[in-house]
């Protein structure tokens, strides 16, 4: 099935061609051909979602008409599409997003940098008024005591999010699970499963090591794990999604698996809807629908 589900989505040049074929056509079609609208097969377990800075470059109505081509609400902000200030802008501009159908998973990457009350505050008062549930998220190791102190006050989950070996703090999710281990237990990990993979850490293990305290999930693809600029379409390269998907289901993941397509971000949406097609291609021979 995931054989066949590949060779379907890699005629993506011939479908791009065609100006009549729609991206939101292409996403029912090649959800129907691999089986993932089977209404006999369980609801899947894996949420789909976009983190949208995948779609910098666009604008928040056309960020919002992308989701819906792509039929899923499940969205994890950048301050490209919810910028934070001023502060009684953020919950009306949050709103747009709810009214057009969306879910606010999470937000980030945010930086904290400064061991600073000044520059810490403002960005937990920005997810507040956002009304979001997790912060994704970049500190220093020197800033993480004090961040632990807001986590507390504003009750809301800190997911930090590894960059791979150019990361001085965090290169691997195990970096995290080490910096964060006896602290509050809603503070944890975005994984990034191709930071991950380029920072020598199995993806599959690092899930199962994080467990608890994974709170979000970046996927994207590469045709070498060891290079940030070989990205790809996912289904293209050779991130284990399949493993991925049943290392998730295996740890009761509560969250969603963002999508972030850093390339292409003129025109992203085709190797976007290839992504889609393919992980909802994978889920459908695992037997799972939407």
């Amino acid at each position: 099935m995931i054989r066949a589900m590949r060779n379907y989505v890699s005629r993506r040049s011939v479908l791009r061609a065609s100006a009549a074929l729609s991206a939101s056509t292409f996403i029912k079609s090649a959800a129907w051909a691999a089986g993932f609208d089977d209404p006999k097969a369980a609801v899947s377990p894996i949420r789909l979602g976009i983190a949208s800075y995948t779609f910098r470059k666009f604008d928040e109505a056309k960020l919002i008409g992308f989701m819906k081509e792509l039929k899923t609400p499940y969205l994890n902000l950048k301050d490209f599409h919810l910028p934070m200030t001023p502060l009684d802008a953020v919950k009306v501009k949050a709103e747009v997003y709810r009214t057009a159908g969306l879910k606010l998973t999470a937000a980030g990457n945010i930086t904290f940098a400064k061991d600073d009350d000044a520059d810490i505050r403002p960005k937990f008062e920005y997810i507040k008024a956002a009304g979001i549930p997790v912060i994704v998220c970049a500190p220093t190791h020197e800033v993480l005591p004090k961040l632990e102190k807001y986590v507390k006050e504003y009750d809301v989950k800190l997911a930090i999010h590894n960059h791979g070996p150019e990361d001085k703090n965090f290169p691997s999710p195990l970096d995290v699970l080490k910096a964060v281990k006896g602290m509050d237990e809603r503070i944890g990990c975005c994984i990034d499963c191709g930071h991950c993979m380029r920072a020598g850490t199995d993806v599959v293990e690092a899930i199962h090591a994080v467990g608890p305290r994974l709170f979000d999930v970046h996927i994207k693809d590469l045709a070498d794990g060891t290079s940030r600029e070989s990205q790809v379409a996912v289904g293209e390269g050779i991130m284990p999604v399949m493993e991925i998907f049943k290392a998730l289901i295996a740890i009761k993941y509560p969250g969603n698996v963002d999508l972030e397509y850093e390339i292409k971000e003129n025109d992203p949406m085709p190797g976007v809807v290839e992504s889609f097609a393919y992980m909802r291609g994978v889920l459908a021979g695992m037997g799972y629908r939407g």
